[in-house]
């Protein structure tokens, strides 16, 4: 297969994944489960578990950003493929959460403007990252290094801001 129809395929299956997996999420808050998954299954530990793979992806995430840009290219490599892995575990894990979880964390603090607008914000740029992080993934493992560098640029910012609130929105609910 040539270059230009093994790119296309695999944007493709970039778009198709991408959308899976956005509907996927949509789905876990919006859709019906089968009666009895609720509770089935003890997740109470899982947001702990989410935010800890958030803090470390946010972690490794500067980490590959500061050894590309000392030149490490092996380095930020693995970095970024393991960031990739972690978020992929948060992924996962999210969605067994929400899968049977009894019923949704409600915020109670006091900065219910600034907690929203942290949900809402993260909300938008985790459906954004999942696609941005699939083509810098592939980009990179195939050695486009140009487009890479390119799509890398607006994918790292965004990246960090879904792992950091994250994290935050963690804190706001249950610290």
């Amino acid at each position: 297969m040539n270059k230009v129809k093994t790119d296309s395929f695999w944007n493709r299956i970039i778009y198709i994944v991408s959308t899976i997996i956005v509907f996927a999420i949509a789905f876990l808050f919006l859709g019906p489960r089968p009666d009895g998954m609720k509770g089935m299954l003890d997740v109470s530990g899982l947001p702990l578990v989410n935010a800890t793979l958030n803090f470390a992806t946010s972690v490794l995430l500067a980490n590959g950003w500061i050894m590309i840009k000392k030149g490490k290219r092996e380095i930020h490599k693995k970095i970024m493929l393991t960031a990739f892995a972690f978020s992929f575990a948060f992924l996962v894990t999210y969605v067994i959460y929400h899968w049977f979880k009894i019923g949704p964390k409600m915020y109670d603090g006091g900065w219910s403007e600034v907690y929203y607008f942290i949900l809402i914000t993260h909300i938008i740029m985790a459906t954004v990252i999942v696609p941005l992080a699939l083509f810098t993934l592939y980009r990179g493992w195939t050695s486009q290094l140009p487009k890479h560098k390119k799509i890398a640029k607006i994918t790292l910012p965004i990246w960090l801001y879904v792992s950091v609130t994250g994290v935050l929105i963690y804190g706001m609910l249950y610290l």
